[in-house]
């Protein structure tokens, strides 16, 4: 998906100069966004912030940070810029950690380690509803319910079985649409960074859901194996 405009800037908040720059690769992999600074503990994040108050559109933070405790920076964020988007990418995953980010407004909550997918499935969503704002003064009722959706249709969410998570559905749909042809189950596993038994049991809620398709098809050995897609406008 492309910006309709110049592309968003990006600020990287992480203290592992390595995560850093996989996040980095990451973002500017999508096209539509260019990382404009990285910052490796609070006080570099807010004095970057102080020099710079319009000069990201979105920022990546991390929870633990050398010299900051909890969410205080996030919240000392929203107090001197209050246009910049945040991301929370982190290895936090208590429930109040995650219950007080989504108080704050984040725009949404990457646990690492961040599955490339699951990045680009957020960027996509970020540049969708960015677009919409670049494109006029004034939004329709329909216009600002799909930006205020969330990453997952509701409908979808209120008839996942047990053992099916709505963001890691999102996340093997993200692979089968950008794999642009059909995938085994092996092989979806790999791209989304998951087992091969946890690939077949999304796949198969999938086609079960009438979401995907699966066909034969024989390997070298002439076993048959089964191959996944979307089905068309899914």
């Amino acid at each position: 998906m492309k910006a309709d405009g110049p592309p968003y800037r990006v600020l990287i908040v992480e203290d592992d100069f390595r995560i850093a720059r996989i996040n980095q690769a990451m973002v500017e992999q999508h096209g539509a966004f260019v990382v404009v600074g990285s910052c490796r503990d609070g006080r570099e994040t807010l004095e970057w912030l102080q020099r710079h108050p319009h000069g990201a559109d979105l920022a990546l933070f991390d929870v633990y940070l050398p010299d900051v405790e909890g969410l205080s920076l996030l919240w000392e964020a929203r107090r001197c810029c209050r246009s910049l988007d945040i991301v929370m990418v982190t290895a936090a995953r208590e429930v109040d950690t995650v219950e007080e980010a989504l108080r704050a407004g984040v725009f949404d909550f990457l646990i690492k380690p961040v599955q490339a997918v699951r990045m680009q499935a957020m960027l996509d969503r970020y540049v969708q509803r960015r677009n919409m704002r670049r494109k006029g003064r004034e939004i329709n009722q329909e216009q600002l319910d799909e930006a205020l959706s969330s990453a997952i249709p509701e409908s979808r969410v209120r008839t996942l079985p047990k053992g099916v998570d709505a963001l890691s559905l999102d996340t093997f749909i993200q692979a089968l649409t950008q794999a642009h042809e059909p995938l085994t189950a092996s092989e979806l596993a790999e791209r989304a960074g998951t087992s091969r038994s946890t690939a077949r049991r999304y796949l198969e809620y999938l086609v079960g859901t009438g979401q995907a398709v699966v066909a034969p098809a024989y390997g070298e050995v002439g076993r048959p194996q089964r191959l996944y897609q979307l089905r068309p406008n899914v």
